[in-house]
């Protein structure tokens, strides 16, 4: 990725499949650093900038465990979710596990849309509130609640999925008891779909081989594991994922001509 070529297949194959991973990185939190800001600045969170950690619940959050973690996407709690995150095994001792989940959440959704347009409706304006309350001192909320599925007010594309069940807080804000019956029916079917076989995509990470994906796009978990396992990686921004990606796969005149 030494080059802006480089990049520019890196962040095309991001912006078509929605990950992507990266060969022969060097098994360093400097190397896995340097690589990430190849693509921009590292977005600063309650957990840091970039990231180092094991399951040692240092934070408190599910990730800093050995347990199980279904498909979601990271910050919901954000009014602006993360965009790209990227994840690094350095390394997996006295125990085995762990493997990634990977679920494109825009095929999901217009797998939901084909099976119950009632259900896409429902989760695309339903407002649904979320939460980080998790670590003393912190209660990040984002400045109005949001629904999981997020359409383009213009051109009604679907461009942004939010969903993380231990984000969510309280839905006691109900106009009647049909639209909480309504509600879970969809979040129960669009979960039977992220959950199914053909949706699941799963890989065992690798030293030396990261892993980079659009959280506005990809949900991602993992299985359970046992053993110590050291993690490293980091946050961008989604703005400044697609700006990288117009400006190394267009020229500057394309780009503005399409403002």
């Amino acid at each position: 990725m030494a080059s802006e070529a480089g990049v520019k297949v890196w962040t095309s194959k991001i912006r078509q499949y929605g990950f992507c991973y990266v060969d022969g990185c060097p098994t360093t939190p400097e190397a896995t650093q340097e690589l990430l800001e190849r693509i921009a600045f590292i977005r600063v969170t309650h957990y840091g900038g970039f990231w180092d950690f094991t399951s040692d619940l240092s934070l408190k959050d599910t990730a800093y465990t050995s347990l199980a973690l279904g498909a979601h996407t990271d910050t919901t709690y954000f009014t602006d979710p993360a965009g790209l995150q990227m994840f690094h095994l350095l390394s997996h001792t006295d125990g085995n596990g762990g493997a990634s989940l990977l679920v494109d959440g825009f095929r999901a959704a217009a797998i939901l849309q084909e099976q119950s347009p009632e259900a896409y409706h429902v989760l695309r304006s339903t407002p649904v509130p979320t939460h980080s309350s998790g670590n003393e001192g912190i209660s990040i909320q984002p400045s109005t609640p949001l629904p999981v599925l997020n359409e383009h007010p213009v051109t009604g594309e679907l461009y942004q999925v939010r969903w993380n069940n231990d984000d969510r807080a309280t839905m006691d804000e109900w106009n009647s008891e049909t639209d909480i019956e309504t509600w879970y029916g969809a979040a129960r079917l669009w979960s039977k779909i992220l959950r199914s076989e053909s949706s699941e995509y799963w890989e065992q990470l690798k030293p030396g081989r990261p892993m980079i994906f659009d959280n506005w796009r990809v949900l991602h978990g993992r299985s359970a594991f046992t053993g110590k396992r050291r993690m490293c990686g980091g946050y961008i921004n989604h703005d400044d994922f697609m700006s990288r990606f117009r400006m190394t796969n267009f020229s500057r005149d394309e780009v503005l001509r399409k403002l």
